[in-house]
């Protein structure tokens, strides 16, 4: 008998995914060149030549039978023990290789993270907008998933609104900085009066509230700021990282959970995760990618084109009249749409084969999110508006933005 539950969710597919989809059956009509897809945040960078070289020195000098077998339930030594220094010296918290669970991605970092300070019928807030597949990492817990509703245009967390939803009920808070959809980076004020509020709750509730932060997007800020680590300010966090995007290595599949010093459970949680593994069918990344990018901690791809093609786009959603909040971080931007039904304005953009992704789908209405993770010289000859195409009051801006993301 087939299950219900997974059957169901065939109607309620990824709008991203569908949308990204949708991109490339159209560029098989009409041409990759004419279809502005901008859906997918797919790193559009090459990763370190420090990357390919540690590939290929241990593809050349490693035992193939040692380098291509089996790592610990735990993760590869050298690869755990490689980010929990990394970490010492980028934040100075003392991490140790006990600390370090590598995972698929930040997507098996949450997943695991989740499972660890979890029951079932316990409750995890997370705050609007937010990336849509919180929704299933929450629910394969057994755990419910509350949404905090959000505070436009800034989109810094809605602390007020926070603290009314932050019952006992709540053992888990999960948030996410730099933001996907947003591109907002939450201020050191935000993350203090944030931890200062689960301190305070979790002393009131006689249990502790764990902090999952989700930071794959966490080496792409702009404007020469460092971005504020949230396990820095709340000692009972789960960071969540992901190579995805520092390495442009969405396809490899790596990334970790570190479990911040001093944090409750320190010294079981990695086992448990491990043990968690065993129900969810993921068993250690690569180990051949561990270890190579344990070589390349402290380097990033250049991610200096996310910040040009930013100011290129935002300079120019501006002068169209868009409202739209500065990014501080990523490689999104989250303009207002122009008019309130954000998934009408999105597919009457596809009348000009410009994808965009309605705000809906991250539990916000009225804006559209822009990867903007293509290339910069791209967006550079199509910066000149070319017109107007319709009588509708907003059309004439929707032909004038297509050229510029093109």
């Amino acid at each position: 008998m087939l299950n219900e539950t997974y059957r169901g969710m065939l109607a309620h597919k990824s709008v991203i995914r569908e949308t990204f989809m949708y991109g490339k059956q159209r560029a098989a009509q009409i041409g990759y060149e004419n279809v502005f897809d901008y859906s997918l945040g797919n790193p559009s960078v090459p990763c370190p030549e420090q990357f390919t070289a540690a590939m290929q020195e241990l593809l050349a000098q490693e035992d193939p039978v040692a380098l291509h077998g089996y790592c610990p339930s735990q993760g590869d030594p050298e690869f755990r023990t490689a980010v929990a220094a990394h970490l010492n010296r980028t934040f100075g918290l003392p991490y140790a290789q006990k600390d370090i669970f590598p995972t698929t991605g930040a997507a098996g970092a949450i997943a695991h993270a989740l499972r660890a300070v979890t029951r079932p019928g316990d409750e995890v807030l997370t705050f609007a907008p937010y990336f849509p597949e919180y929704g299933p990492y929450v629910e394969g817990t057994g755990a419910h998933l509350r949404v905090v509703p959000p505070q436009a245009p800034a989109f810094q967390p809605n602390l007020e609104a926070f603290e009314q939803m932050l019952t006992e009920k709540v053992t888990c808070v999960l948030i996410n900085t730099p933001n996907n959809p947003t591109g907002v980076v939450y201020s050191a004020d935000t993350l203090t009066r944030l931890a200062e509020i689960l301190t305070e709750r979790s002393r009131a509730y006689g249990h502790n509230i764990f902090l999952v932060s989700d930071e794959p997007y966490r080496d792409i800020a702009f404007d020469g700021r460092a971005v504020p680590y949230p396990a820095a300010f709340y000692p009972h966090t789960l960071t969540c990282f992901s190579f995805s995007k520092s390495l442009s290595l969405p396809g490899e599949r790596l990334g970790y959970v570190a479990v911040r010093p001093g944090c409750e459970g320190e010294e079981v949680l990695v086992d448990m995760m491990a043990q968690i593994s065993r129900f969810t069918g993921h068993n250690c990344p690569p180990s051949i990618i561990q270890r190579a990018v344990s070589r390349c901690l402290d380097v990033t791809s250049d991610l200096s084109v996310y910040e040009t093609n930013m100011d290129l786009l935002y300079n120019k959603l501006k002068a169209l009249g868009f409202e739209v909040e500065r990014p501080g971080g990523t490689f999104y931007l989250f303009p207002k749409a122009l008019e309130e039904d954000a998934n009408a304005f999105c597919r009457r953009a596809r009348e000009f084969d410009l994808l965009l992704v309605p705000s809906d789908t991250f539990g916000v209405t009225g804006y559209v999110r822009l990867a903007y993770c293509i290339d910069t010289e791209k967006v550079k000859r199509s910066l000149p508006a070319r017109g107007t195409i319709s009588a509708e009051a907003y059309r004439p801006r929707i032909s004038s933005l297509r050229p510029c993301l093109s």
